[in-house]
């Protein structure tokens, strides 16, 4: 597959069937990104029609100024945002939390043990138990494998409150995975 510029380029220069191609590669973090937010399949789905319609649309305000993918992420968070604007976000004060080292290390050596769909699985499981923005801070950086700087650039907070959101993220992810698992090895004793 060839990379994003390649299609723009096409669809900017008439051919409007290379725009699925982009919609083909991005499709499925779009959604996610949506679902973790929404907490809902139908509304997902429908903003992320949504947001490659706005992406099209916009298309050839696009820049190359960042990476395509960041700013269809940031079209699918903004939509987002917008439709949960009746619900207040929460925005975490600024503190340094430390996590416990042993902690990390003995639920990332225990979840290095299980086969690889039972990880997922668990992962999944985890995830779930998060509230909204910590669940998409965790999926982005880890299971999308965004930068600080891209996630930034989504979300519209600064660098270091990502970092805070997402250091505290991963307590509360290391917290929720340590119960799922605790109540997984009682289940089977």
């Amino acid at each position: 597959m060839k990379d994003d510029k390649y299609y723009i380029e096409r669809v900017l220069q008439g051919n409007v069937n290379a725009f699925s191609s982009l919609v083909d590669k991005h499709k499925g973090l779009v959604y996610t990104i949506a679902l973790r937010m929404l907490k809902n399949p139908e509304d997902a789905e429908e903003l992320a029609q949504d947001t490659f319609v706005k992406a099209f649309n916009s298309l050839k305000d696009f820049k190359f100024e960042s990476k395509f993918s960041t700013w269809l992420y940031r079209i699918t968070y903004n939509g987002a945002i917008s439709k949960l604007r009746k619900k207040q976000i929460e925005i975490a004060d600024i503190e340094n939390d430390n996590l416990p080292e042993q902690e990390v290390l003995s639920s990332y050596n225990a979840i290095n043990e299980l086969k690889r769909n039972e990880q997922k699985l668990y992962i999944n499981l985890a995830i779930e138990q998060l509230k909204d923005d910590d669940a998409l801070l965790i999926t982005m950086y880890y299971l999308q494998e965004s930068s600080i700087e891209e996630i930034s650039e989504i979300t519209l907070l600064s660098i270091s409150n990502v970092k805070v959101k997402l250091h505290r993220a991963r307590k509360r992810f290391y917290d929720e995975l340590k119960g799922i698992l605790k109540e997984e090895v009682k289940a089977i004793l």
